[in-house]
């Protein structure tokens, strides 16, 4: 499968790219690269049941929960969440941060973005998207160690 910059669908909102979905890959994978804006919260603390995720960092700097400790990656970093991991992520620093996302063992996963683009425009209420845990197998969970990151 090859899938052209030029072809990717990208949700302008949100700064992802969707680049393979489940699917496309036989079932195999899902991958997004993702750009955030310095101090935004790519996503609060979730964990997968069944998917693994790998982060790697194409540019700047990615501050992340993983379990509960914080991790910040940089430039050439690469991490694997297991399944069942609280995890989550922002930019860290003052430049933007790009991110390519593999989750592999997945749900197709473009559908869950396309609805976050819509929760981010406004056009979709996060009722909507707290509902879909089960089908996109993204669980938000509490984490003290997020919470206070910052302190």
């Amino acid at each position: 499968m090859l899938v052209r910059a030029t072809e990717a669908e990208t949700l302008s909102a949100s700064g992802v790219t969707l680049l393979a979905d489940v699917p496309d890959t036989d079932g195999h994978l899902t991958s997004h690269r993702s750009i955030f804006r310095p101090g935004k919260e790519g996503a609060p603390p979730h964990l997968h049941r069944e998917a693994a995720e790998l982060f790697f960092v194409l540019s700047g700097a990615l501050r992340v929960l993983t379990g509960e400790k914080l991790v910040e990656l940089h430039q050439g970093d690469f991490l694997h969440v297991p399944p069942n991991t609280a995890h989550a992520f922002e930019a860290a620093g003052d430049e933007p941060a790009e991110v390519l996302f593999v989750l592999t063992q997945a749900k197709p996963r473009f559908g869950y973005y396309r609805l976050l683009e819509g929760a981010y425009r406004g056009e979709t209420d996060w009722s909507e998207v707290a509902r879909t845990s089960d089908l996109y197998d993204n669980h938000y969970v509490e984490s003290p160690t997020w919470q206070n990151r910052r302190q």
